[in-house]
C-alpha cells in the first residue's frame, strides 16, 4: 500500500458510496487506475466489506451497555460453547477476549434496561461465569468506524 491507497481508504471510510470518478479526482488519478486500486484493496482483504451505518436511536436502540465478564473455566471446549452462545444474541454487537483482570468485554445495544435484563439472563443462563458486570454509557462522546491510517508501512 502506498500514500494513494491510504487516501483512497480515508475517503471510503468516510463515505463508501463516493463514485470512483470523484475518488480518482481527489487522489489525483484517472478513474480506471483508481478502480483497479479499490478492487485490489478488496481482493487483498484490506477492504473487508461495505456497510450502511445505522443510527441506533432511530431504530430504538438508544442504550449502550459495556459488559465485562470473568470466568474460571478457560478450556477450549468451554470457550467454543461460550462463543456460540454469544454470537446467537443479536444485541451483542462487539465481543472481545481481553488481557488482564477481565476475560471478555461485550458491547450490547438495547432499547431499555428491561431489554438488557433479558440479555443478561440469557448470558448467565447459558454460561458458567464467575462475574458479570454491566456499565451503561451515559453519553457517546466519540464514535467512528474510520481507522487511523498513519501506521501503514
Amino acid at each position: 500500500m502506498d500514500a494513494i491507497d491510504c487516501r483512497i481508504l480515508a475517503l471510503l471510510q468516510v463515505d463508501a458510496t463516493l463514485p470512483v470518478a470523484e475518488i480518482a479526482t481527489q487522489v489525483g488519478l484517472s478513474s480506471t487506475p483508481c478502480w483497479r486500486r479499490i478492487q485490489r484493496l478488496r481482493a487483498s482483504g484490506v477492504i473487508q466489506r461495505q456497510v450502511a451505518l445505522v443510527d441506533p436511536r432511530r431504530v430504538n436502540l438508544p442504550v449502550t451497555v459495556f459488559v465485562t465478564i470473568r470466568t474460571r473455566d478457560h478450556s477450549e471446549a468451554w470457550f467454543e460453547r461460550f462463543r456460540t452462545s454469544i454470537t446467537l444474541i443479536p444485541e451483542v454487537v462487539e465481543f472481545f477476549r481481553m488481557s488482564g483482570d477481565i476475560d471478555y468485554l461485550l458491547r450490547v445495544v438495547v432499547p431499555d434496561i428491561a431489554a438488557y435484563d433479558r440479555v443478561y439472563k440469557r448470558l448467565i443462563a447459558d454460561n458458567a461465569l464467575s462475574d458479570v458486570s454491566s456499565s451503561f454509557a451515559m453519553e457517546e462522546i466519540k464514535f467512528t468506524t474510520a481507522l487511523p491510517l498513519g501506521y501503514v508501512p
